[in-house]
């Protein structure tokens, strides 16, 4: 189409912003799936971001300092895929190189959420360059962004803000404000002072049951003003010069976020504006043609980008970008020249790679009867860790005198407003915010850490699966790991969380059994590249078991090894995890003094076991050896898979109790005296 007077008006900017508007009705109601009205909606504002204000380069989509876009509302994702796309955003592989194709074709568009498609559903990060975090579940990208705005401020501190000065822009609505998540995130941003989020929530007071009316009232822009947020409001959304002039206002704070509350219509310009109808459903095929017509847009075309519409939305943003791009990599050149290890520290963090030497001063524990918990042995590896590993960031729900994971010395410090060099993040009683936040601080290049209690997992579930669908390696801590919280009572004793987690595809969850393994798990967890980790810890003492007369806990790579062993082929096979890994010991000598053949494994990684070959994981578990069983104090949901239908297990099938541990201990079964009677069951009924 050549006609530049498609529009009533011509002119570029209601060019490129109907543009949006019409590829996003089109990719819906070709997919017949989709959420065509809020990117209608908020085309303007996405087009007044991106060729205003945002710092991107489309033909280096990875630099650095980049400005973040993050679509929080990640149902609107054909308002992302139409802005990449006229962005002329190039596409670069999983080696970070550029590859000369469009990040997003016009073809892509056209497969809007079908297989193997590069726009899918909603954003996926990974799968799409220019797509900055994968969002969806809402309240999700909001948390991420808080996340990438400490990340910047980090950054800035250790390598300089000339180089690190980078803003994030959050698209977010009604949706996202109703989720805790945000409430959370919001919170601690506001408390940190991170001047460089900018939230722009989208009120348009719709969601799928209908107005927000009916569940959703309150006065939001006040609640951000008490998490301590300038708060700026726009009347209409189609109102470019007003959302260009809150921008200008966000950019000129220095001493708090910023949330812009955008007024605009749901599937603008449509005979269903203003209704749900416009929401999650395709507009139909007449709707779209009385929708083009009141945009004075070709009828009977679709997916159409007039002449001039691509070249100016991308010479807009490249305009801004590649100059100020440039002149960062001249900025990174001068610092190489005059600190080069400074520079390949940041280089390798770019890459996901551990600096040289990382692992030199990781402790090594002695054997111990009484040994320590394993929360406590973690809190030594760490910051033998964080002495290496300057990029290593981290903290707890408000609990990091109980999960033992600050980080020491007069350089660590907490990350405050006033200290943005500090390792130590307090992220206050938020487990579902802090899980959201670690993902971006790890999209950032940062490698972070959380910590909670086991039975927490239950408030930060949806970001621990985000981070695995990322393949971010996230190291996810959680204590207190069993019925031996003791006192504290079923309420926070975790039962079924450990197969929760191990159900997670691509999270590695490690149960390690006593401090050495301990110090492998984090060996393990700090190599993996794209794979979050879950470290599961115990509140109570348990013995370091001596590595002389037992396998070196090196065996923990392969996520369950032979602790130790029988002349020929064992009786009965006992395995054990985490704090049961030493009763497991006791009751396996037990029956070995009786005459008993017996084998131990240690198996504190389903995830890395089922990572080895069939050779291996048969000489660990001989398929001729059917008398197995399994001790650990959780839920035995999935365990067949090892102790198979001839096996047994000494696990929980209830909830705990409020007593001292060891009586739980006895009431639950978990003795050697028990452990041994099952043992000689199972090894009569597979005779």
């Amino acid at each position: 189409m050549t006609d530049t007077n498609i529009h009533e008006d011509g002119s570029p900017e209601r060019l490129q912003i109907d543009t949006i508007r019409t590829l996003s009705m089109d990719a819906v109601q070709a997919a017949n799936s989709g959420h065509p009205g809020t990117p209608m909606a908020l085309a303007p504002v996405a087009w007044t971001i991106w060729t205003k204000h945002l710092r991107y380069d489309p033909a280096k989509p990875d630099w650095p300092n980049r400005d973040r876009f993050v679509l929080s509302v990640g149902h609107a994702s054909m308002l992302l895929y139409s802005v990449l796309h006229l962005a002329g955003v190039v596409e670069v592989d999983a080696d970070g190189k550029e590859t000369g194709k469009p990040a997003i074709s016009i073809d892509d568009i056209k497969a809007f959420r079908q297989l193997d498609s590069k726009t899918p559903g909603h954003p996926e990060y990974r799968m799409t360059t220019g797509v900055e975090t994968t969002t969806g579940p809402l309240g999700q990208g909001c948390g991420n962004s808080v996340g990438m705005a400490i990340a910047e401020r980090s950054l800035a501190a250790r390598f300089g803000q000339d180089l690190f000065d980078y803003d994030i822009y959050v698209l977010c609505g009604d949706g996202d404000m109703m989720e805790g998540i945000s409430a959370e995130a919001a919170s601690l941003a506001g408390h940190l002072k991170l001047s460089n989020l900018c939230w722009l929530y989208d009120s348009n007071h719709i969601s799928i049951e209908g107005s927000t009316d009916l569940a959703f009232d309150e006065d939001v822009g006040k609640r951000f003003e008490a998490y301590g947020w300038q708060v700026i409001h726009v009347d209409d959304a189609n109102d470019t010069d007003a959302i260009d002039a809150a921008i200008v206002k966000f950019k000129a704070c220095n001493d708090k976020p910023t949330f812009i509350v955008v007024h605009s219509v749901i599937g603008y310009g449509s005979p269903r504006a203003g209704s749900e109808k416009a929401h999650g459903e395709p507009l139909g095929e007449e709707n779209i043609r009385l929708t083009k017509q009141a945009y004075g847009w070709p009828e009977d075309q679709s997916f159409l980008v007039p002449d001039g519409v691509m070249a100016g939305f991308h010479d807009a943003v490249s305009a801004r970008g590649k100059p100020l791009r440039e002149a960062w990599e001249a900025k990174f050149a001068d610092l190489r020249a005059k600190d080069a290890s400074l520079a390949e520290a940041f280089d390798g963090m770019r890459q996901g790679k551990l600096p040289a030497g990382w692992e030199a001063d990781l402790p090594s524990f002695d054997a111990d009867p009484k040994g320590l918990a394993t929360r406590d042995s973690s809190g030594k590896v760490i910051n033998a860790i964080a002495a290496k590993l300057p990029m290593l960031i981290g903290g707890a729900a408000d609990l990091s005198p109980s999960t033992k994971t600050d980080v020491k010395g007069d350089k660590a410090g907490s990350f405050e407003a006033d200290n943005y060099a500090g390792r130590n993040m307090h992220f206050g009683v938020r487990e579902h915010a802090m899980g959201s936040v670690a993902n971006g601080m790890a999209l950032s290049y940062l490698r972070s850490y959380t910590a909670t209690f086991l039975v927490f997992l239950d408030y930060m579930r949806p970001p621990v699966r985000l981070a695995a669908i990322m393949e971010l390696p996230v190291v996810f801590v959680f204590t207190h790991d069993s019925i031996g919280v003791g006192e504290d009572g079923p309420t926070h004793q975790p039962i079924e969380h450990l197969a929760t987690l191990r159900a997670v595809p691509g999270l590695d969850t490690i149960r390690p059994g006593d401090a050495n393994e301990v110090v492998e798990a984090w060996r393990v967890a700090l190599t993996h590249t794209h794979e979050p980790t879950a470290l599961i810890l115990s509140r109570q003492a348990m013995p370091t078991l001596d590595r002389t007369k037992y396998s070196s806990a090196k065996g923990l790579e392969q996520g369950a090894y032979i602790l130790s062993d029988c002349d020929g082929e064992p009786d009965v096979i006992l395995i054990g995890t985490g704090s049961e890994l030493s009763l497991v010991v006791a009751a396996g000598e037990k029956l070995a003094e009786e005459g008993t053949k017996v084998r131990i494994v240690s198996m504190p990684s389903w995830y890395l076991f089922e990572k080895q070959d069939r050779a291996y994981r048969d000489s660990v578990f001989p398929r001729a050896v059917r008398a197995r069983v399994a001790v650990e104090q959780a839920g035995e949901l999935g365990w067949d898979r090892y102790v198979g239908l001839d096996g047994a297990t000494v696990m929980m099938s209830t909830f705990g109790a409020s007593a001292p541990i060891a009586k739980l201990q006895e009431k639950f079964g978990f003795t050697v005296d028990n452990v041994c009677a099952v043992a000689k069951r199972v090894m009569e009924n597979s005779k």
